[in-house]
């Protein structure tokens, strides 16, 4: 049998179109293979024993005969053991994330202790949140969960008042320890502390580091000498220096509104309206703000600048403190969140005032009880006067704000304070 010319070209044709299609087919089959072998797989459940993290919690803390002494729990959890119950009773009984429910077989899930010890650890060690869980029993995204939860219920919980504006009653106490020091007036000291921002998006990177520097966020905070932080405002970028920052924050919006109890005390025969913090040489020659002197000429000039020096180290002391007890502030910023951020840090000053409430009676400070005892005067008084919104409240903003910005009065208080810690400690260079 012969074949024409043209059944052989059907018959080279047909089979070239049958090895496309034979080529075609093994390819999509060997795609489809690869893609099921490379397909991520569904996320293995890991049968932690959750109830045997409770009990080793509980067996170790808590319990009537604890394996770890209170002075380790102290360590351990940044604060004592009261405090923390209370806490985590708290946060129990008002927020729903930390109540312990079943599920629908009836077992039980994570206890508040876990949740809340997962937060405390994250926060005092600055470390991941996979680190505790061979020993709370609970996975990485869980515990995230958890810190981000804890930081949210704390913020509402306690902030109106562990983070509240000072009272008349406070301001009182914080204007007798200044005198006791040698500062009529003084309500503590001001200075910026920066918290390096590891995964800061590098868009920001500009915005955030100076120069070949790390990114940074700024905290601006005033401290008084049991280490209290009164003021917090953290979120500006790290280039910009303290004046920068101080004229964003709302330091002086409540003098400035009206709002702010008066304060009156006499330095040196001259009296004064408006109580001031000690800050260090970057910030303005105001009423509000007292510096040291840089090159004191004298034995006057070097007593003065010697107890401004040490009691202006309270902020900074209190920066010191905050990052010791939480390691997290003191560690680079892992999170590229901002705002989560921004409640890290809130949290931790927070529990930092809690701390400090709690534990103030072991302080050493200022010995006051003259004032209290009515066996000496004080100079400084505050006057409890309710705030109005009338027309000549508003007009008379721009007045407060040209007598905290004024510099012939801060010049003449700062040489009444001289004279005043040279009559109150000069014995010391006879």
């Amino acid at each position: 049998m012969s074949f024409s010319s043209d059944d052989a070209a059907d018959k080279l044709i047909e089979d070239t179109f049958d090895e496309h299609v034979d080529n075609f087919i093994d390819q999509q089959v060997d795609n489809f293979i690869d893609q099921q072998i490379n397909k991520p797989k569904r996320r293995a459940y890991i049968e932690r024993h959750r109830e045997q993290g409770h009990e080793d919690l509980w067996n170790d803390y808590f319990s009537e005969n604890p394996t770890y002494p209170p002075e380790m729990f102290r360590q351990r959890f940044r604060m004592t053991k009261p405090l923390f119950l209370s806490i985590v009773d708290r946060l129990t009984n008002e927020v729903s994330y930390f109540r312990q429910r079943q599920n629908a077989h009836g077992r039980y899930g994570l206890s508040a202790l876990q949740k809340c010890t997962a937060a405390i650890r994250m926060l005092a060690y600055g470390q991941s949140g996979d680190t505790y869980d061979e020993y709370l029993r609970l996975g990485e995204s869980t515990a995230l969960l958890c810190l981000e939860k804890f930081n949210e219920a704390i913020i509402q919980l306690f902030g109106d008042e562990y983070l509240r504006k000072p009272t008349p009653a406070d301001l009182q106490r914080l204007l007798d320890i200044g005198e006791v020091r040698g500062f009529p007036g003084m309500i503590g000291s001001i200075d910026c502390m920066h918290w390096e921002w590891k995964n800061c998006p590098r868009s920001w990177r500009g915005q955030y580091a100076r120069g070949h520097g790390k990114p940074t966020i700024v905290l601006k905070a005033v401290a008084s000498q049991d280490l209290w932080i009164w003021h917090a405002f953290f979120g500006l970028p790290g280039t910009l220096n303290d004046i920068n920052v101080l004229d964003r924050s709302e330091v002086f919006s409540d003098i400035i509104q009206g709002r702010a109890p008066k304060v009156n005390f006499t330095v040196n025969g001259h009296n004064y309206r408006m109580a001031y913090y000690l800050t260090d040489g970057i910030y303005p020659k105001w009423s509000t703000f007292i510096q040291s002197i840089p090159l004191p000429q004298g034995l006057k000039a070097e007593l003065f600048a010697e107890k401004q020096e040490s009691a202006r180290k309270d902020v900074e002391r209190a920066f010191g403190v905050l990052q010791s007890r939480f390691a997290i502030v003191k560690n680079p910023a892992l999170l590229w969140d901002k705002e989560k951020i921004g409640k890290i840090m809130r949290t931790c000053v927070i529990l930092h005032n809690m701390i400090v409430e709690n534990e103030r009676n072991t302080y050493i400070l200022s010995d006051t009880s003259e004032f209290e005892s009515g066996e000496s005067s004080r100079s400084s008084q505050v006057e409890i006067s309710q705030p109005t919104d009338s027309p000549s409240n508003f007009v008379n903003r721009h007045g407060i704000q040209a007598q905290i910005r004024d510099q012939q009065k801060h010049d003449r208080l700062k040489a009444d304070l001289v004279e005043n810690i040279w009559h109150k400690y000069g014995y010391l260079y006879e």
